[in-house]
C-alpha cells in the first residue's frame, strides 16, 4: 500500500501534465461564479494556446471563482499523460477530443472516491474494515487504468455506491470514538445557519446544505463532511481538527482565517483573510 501522504500527492491537480481538460470539457452558465456561459467540450475564452488560463492570478476578480475553488484530483494529468498516451485535444481528430471530454468526468469520480479511500485507510478507528477499504482503493485504481472505451461504458454510479458503504462504516467508526453527543445533520438544510461557536463535535454532516452559515468558532473535530456543501460558510476560528472528507474544493468554496484549524489533509486556501 503506498504512503498516505504521497498518494495524496497524486490526486491534486496538476496543470502543467493536463491540456486544460477543466477548461473545456466542463460547461458552466454565467452565474455569481462565471462571468459568462460556456458549453460542454467549448474551449473557454481564457485558455491560451498552452492549455493554460490567460487569467489565472485574477480569475476572483475577474468573475470565475467557480474556477478557483474546482480540483479534479488529480483526473486531468491522468486522463492527458496516461488514458491518452499525452495526445492532446488539439492535435488529434474530432473523434478523439470528444471522447476524451467524455472520459474526463468519469476519471474525476474515480479520483474523488480514491481521495476519500486513501483518507479512509489513514484512519486508525477504521481498522476493523481495512481489508475491504483496501480491496476497494486497488479496483479503483485498476478502473483509472481502462482505455477510453471502456471508461466511457463504465457505470461509476454502482461502483460509487460499493465504495459509499465501506465510507459509511468507516465514519460510523471514526465518530463512535469521539466523546460527547454527535449530532446528526445528514443531509441537512443549514443554509444561512447561525452556528457560531456551535459544537459539532463528531457529527454527521454529509451531504448538508452548509451554504452562507456562520461557523465562526464552531468545533467540528472529528466530523464527517463529505458532500457537504460549504459555499460561503464563515469558517473563521473554527476548529475542523480530526475532520474527515473533506476535500480542498470544499475548503476552497469557503471562508476563513490564519485562525481557522484545519486536518492535515487540506491547505489553507490562499484567498482567506488573514487573522487580525
Amino acid at each position: 500500500m503506498r504512503d498516505h501522504t504521497a498518494a495524496r500527492a497524486e490526486l491534486r491537480g496538476d496543470c502543467e501534465r493536463c491540456f486544460g481538460l477543466c477548461c473545456v470539457a466542463l460547461p458552466f452558465a454565467a452565474s455569481s461564479d462565471f462571468a459568462v456561459d460556456k458549453d460542454a467540450g467549448t474551449p473557454c475564452r481564457n485558455l491560451q494556446s498552452d492549455h493554460r488560463c490567460g487569467i489565472h492570478a485574477r480569475l476572483r476578480q475577474k468573475g470565475f471563482t467557480g474556477c478557483t475553488v474546482y480540483d479534479c484530483f488529480g483526473a486531468g494529468q491522468q486522463v492527458s499523460q496516461i488514458t491518452f498516451g499525452g495526445q492532446d485535444w488539439r492535435s488529434g481528430p474530432p473523434e478523439h477530443a470528444r471522447r476524451m471530454f467524455e472520459v474526463f468526468p468519469v476519471v474525476r469520480q474515480l479520483h474523488e472516491l480514491l481521495w476519500y479511500l486513501t483518507e479512509a485507510l489513514s484512519l486508525p478507528a477504521s481498522r476493523p474494515v481495512h481489508a475491504g477499504l483496501r480491496e476497494a482503493l486497488e479496483k479503483t485504481e485498476e478502473l483509472t487504468g481502462l482505455t477510453p472505451e471502456e471508461l466511457a461504458e463504465l457505470d461509476v454510479a454502482a461502483h460509487r455506491q460499493e465504495v459509499n458503504d465501506l465510507l459509511l462504516r468507516t465514519s460510523e467508526l471514526a465518530r463512535s470514538g469521539i466523546k460527547g453527543r454527535k449530532k446528526n445533520r445528514r443531509g441537512a438544510d443549514l443554509m444561512g445557519a447561525r452556528l457560531k461557536g456551535a459544537d459539532l463535535r463528531g457529527a454527521n454532516l454529509r451531504g448538508a446544505y452548509l451554504i452562507a452559515a456562520d461557523l465562526t468558532g464552531a468545533d467540528l473535530r472529528g466530523a464527517d463532511l463529505i458532500g457537504a456543501d460549504l459555499r460561503d460558510a464563515e469558517l473563521t476560528d473554527a476548529d475542523l481538527t480530526g475532520a474527515f472528507f473533506l476535500t480542498q474544493p470544499q475548503l476552497n468554496a469557503a471562508r476563513g482565517s490564519a485562525g481557522t484549524r484545519l486536518p492535515e489533509s487540506v491547505t489553507r486556501p490562499g484567498h482567506w483573510t488573514a487573522q487580525v
